[in-house]
């Protein structure tokens, strides 16, 4: 298989995907040293605002219909250390769904001028650079640094924009399930590296130099079982899932929002690192990862049907879909990964939807209890329709995004798993709908079981909801009545892995490649 490799300089003035990085980090600095409220603002639109336009530009100058990785940028530092970003398939859509998520992120913190401060702008800034940063990276262990970073500003935001008051808890818990996750994603990716070494090959972590020399890797399995547990943390599936519920019961909506992006690091990670790496580790565990997918869809549906708190249902719904996506990922055909990434993108987007909504609802009732709720529907049409749309594209509805992902994703497990497995996916969907559904009914159509004070105009501004529902619901629908487009950016089996996929009758890939290939690419070169 060829892996084409196209840089920056053959096409652009600037080094793009860097950019992308900088102008969010630099505009953190720059909130930083000023410590200024009013400047922050302005920064933070101004780092937000210029990242959004960058990543449309970065969709209108990558093609999809080359494939490869594009706008490439490689820097060698001492040795074995390179810095390695790029685009393709795979992550080319999470760069801007991360860039809107972040803008509207503070347009709804200055809608409700809660804990809003300068301190919570650079957060939300250094977590948008963070989370660029990781789906750009294709070093190893460049992006694993990028994870370890995201940890500083979910805590700073769990402690400075929260509103439980069990906050020192829930960080001790995130700090215990992540902090194991990093250190079996470090494990495993130093074993990929010295891996290389013990068989004659130079030490190398570049994502590219380790697919071409998968043969050469020993402890193939010891490697698979640490990067996946490591990553199951992150998505998060079942039985790794303990810290999300708690998370999203704590903090602020506005935390919660743009780490559901950070949580498809975990599928976007599975789908880079894993698949293409240690594919035949991969297919002999996949029949229990298919299990724990099947377990993490009824498991947390059932679990979302059974809560009255509304975030802590939007989180076990997560933890349902995540299932479903593994499901797909784990097919090992095309129409399984694009049906996959293409609705993990879909669902982060409706889900954020979703918590904006609850969010909006939260500052004028004060609860997140749908016991305490009800009859919201007629004073707050675009909050109910915001849920309400969000609701029908995590429960992949005709019209939405996830509906034709949805479709892909049952076709690649039908061909792989049969319609057992298939038929259990819809029925999770179906679940899924009930709980929604259900949710939607308690909050904004059924009566309510107490009065509720509304919260005072004074404090809110309401003239910005439909800055935040319009933009989310024109582009749920808009994709989902014309998903081609999207789907195009993902459609050229970007982690290379079915080219190694071992099928019976065919010749083993361990038999078509003997020889090491050498390092990451060069701007004269094209790689296996």
């Amino acid at each position: 298989m060829i892996t084409n490799v196209s840089f920056w300089s053959e096409s652009l003035a600037f080094p793009l995907v860097s950019t992308l990085t900088l102008v969010p980090l630099t505009a953190m600095f720059a909130v930083l040293f000023s410590r200024s409220f009013r400047l922050a603002i302005g920064f933070g639109f101004a780092g937000t605002l210029l990242n959004v336009a960058l990543s449309f530009y970065l969709l209108s100058v990558f093609d999809p219909e080359k494939a490869g990785t594009q706008l490439a940028e490689q820097e060698r530092f001492f040795d074995y250390t390179y810095y390695s970003v790029g685009v393709d398939g795979l992550n080319i859509l999470f760069i801007p769904l991360t860039a809107i998520l972040a803008l509207l992120v503070l347009v709804y913190k200055i809608t409700t001028q809660r804990t809003l401060d300068w301190q919570f702008i650079a957060c939300l800034l250094g977590y948008e650079a963070i989370l660029i940063g990781a789906f750009s990276a294709l070093n190893v262990m460049q992006f694993w640094f990028w994870t370890l970073l995201e940890l500083a500003p979910v805590i700073l935001l769990t402690v400075h924009g929260g509103t439980g008051h069990k906050k020192r808890w829930v960080i001790t818990r995130l700090v215990q399930y992540w902090g194991w996750g990093l250190l079996m994603t470090l494990a495993g990716f130093l074993l990929l590296g010295f891996g290389l070494m013990d068989s004659g090959h130079a030490l190398s972590f570049d994502w590219m130099t380790l697919k071409q020399n998968k043969t050469l890797l020993k402890n193939e399995t010891l490697i698979f079982i640490l990067l996946f547990c490591g990553f199951a943390i992150r998505m998060p599936l079942f039985p790794f899932h303990g810290w999300l519920p708690i998370l999203a019961q704590q903090s602020s909506v506005a935390s919660v929002t743009i780490f559901l992006v950070g949580l498809k690091l975990g599928v976007y990670a599975t789908a880079r690192f894993i698949l293409p790496v240690v594919t035949e580790a991969a297919e002999q565990w996949a029949g229990f990862v298919v299990t724990l997918g099947l377990i993490s869809i009824f498991y947390g549906a059932l679990l979302a049907l059974m809560q009255i708190n509304i975030r802590r249902l939007l989180a076990f719904s997560v933890i349902s879909h995540v299932g479903m996506l593994v499901i797909g990922i784990f097919c090992f055909n095309e129409h399984g990964l694009n049906g996959g990434v293409f609705l993990s993108l879909a669902w982060g987007l409706a889900s954020a939807g979703m918590l904006f909504s609850i969010g909006l609802v939260y500052e004028r009732t004060h609860t997140a209890f749908t016991p305490r709720l009800g009859g919201l529907f007629d004073t707050n049409i675009s909050v109910a329709l915001l849920f309400f749309i969000g609701a029908l594209s995590t429960m992949v509805m005709p019209g939405t995004p996830g509906f034709d992902a949805a479709h892909l994703l049952i076709e690649g497990t039908i061909e792989e798993y049969g319609w057992v497995v298939a038929i259990a996916i819809l029925v999770g969907n179906v679940l899924a709908a009930a709980f929604l559904l259900l949710a939607f009914q308690q909050i904004f159509m059924a009566p309510p079981k107490r009065a509720v004070q509304p919260h005072g105009t004074d404090h809110y501004a309401v003239r910005m909801e439909p800055v935040i529902a319009v933009t989310i619901c024109s582009l749920l629908i808009g994709t989902g009545f014309n998903t081609a487009p999207w789907l195009n950016y993902i459609e050229r089996d970007p982690t290379g892995m079915s080219a190694y996929y071992h099928k019976p009758g065919e010749k083993h890939p361990k038999d078509m490649q003997t020889k090491p290939v050498d390092g990451g690419p060069s701007k004269d070169s094209q790689h296996d």
